[in-house]
């Protein structure tokens, strides 16, 4: 292999690794955790699971022994999501 094709490849793999990963982590301005499990339980859901993953929060809930998941908009917690869990 020919050095600028490595020197490139080199550059390539570094700038990869150094470039912001889009984190599951929540962002600036999303609404807390703690307020979606209380939105969500104000609605009979018991919140099981909850993270941030994709730009939303995300998790698992029950209601009268059944499993759900969800997703919920981190800016004004409005429900996405909420589905009967088929697993």
């Amino acid at each position: 292999m020919s050095k600028p094709i490595l020197i490139a490849a080199a550059f390539a793999m570094t700038a990869m690794a150094s470039a912001p990963a889009f984190a599951d982590e929540p962002g600036r301005g999303w609404i807390s955790s703690a307020r979606v499990t209380t939105m969500l339980a104000k609605r009979g859901y018991k919140v099981t699971k909850i993270e941030a993953d994709d730009g939303h929060w995300e998790g698992e809930a029950a209601r009268r022994g059944v499993k759900y998941e969800f997703h919920v908009d981190p800016h004004n917690g409005k429900v996405t999501k909420l589905e009967r869990d088929r697993d």
